[in-house]
């Protein structure tokens, strides 16, 4: 059974940081792309960070130079650290794994979300 579990959210000021992180079983971790996504209240799910199978890295313009995607291999984790927190970066962030094989969702793996606020 694939599990995603995120953890690291939290409620922080502006200007603070935070480290999400996304333990990853069940699957083969190694061959996946992944990413961590988030959702505002009232707004659609967008992708913040991904990194590739081979390292490669890339951020949505509102994240870049503030957030950094990084895998561990050996932990089978994926983690966003994520400085110099804005109030509109509040949202639910939620982990995802991106199909790979034909036994995947169509959708990939995806995890339960943590909550993110950054409010003073």
């Amino acid at each position: 059974q694939v599990q995603l579990v995120e953890s690291g959210g939290g409620l922080v000021q502006p200007g603070g940081s935070l480290r999400l992180s996304c333990v990853v079983s069940g699957i083969i971790f190694k061959i996946y792309d992944m990413g961590w996504y988030r959702q505002a209240p009232g707004k659609q799910r967008e992708s913040v960070a991904t990194i590739k199978i081979g390292g490669s890295t890339n951020y949505a313009d509102s994240v870049k130079g503030r957030f950094t995607i990084s895998t561990d291999s050996v932990k089978n984790t994926v983690d966003l650290q994520m400085n110099n927190l804005k109030p509109e970066d509040t949202a639910v962030y939620y982990c995802n794994l991106e199909r790979r094989l034909l036994t995947d969702p169509p959708s990939g793996y995806w995890g339960q979300g943590t909550q993110v606020t950054v409010s003073s």
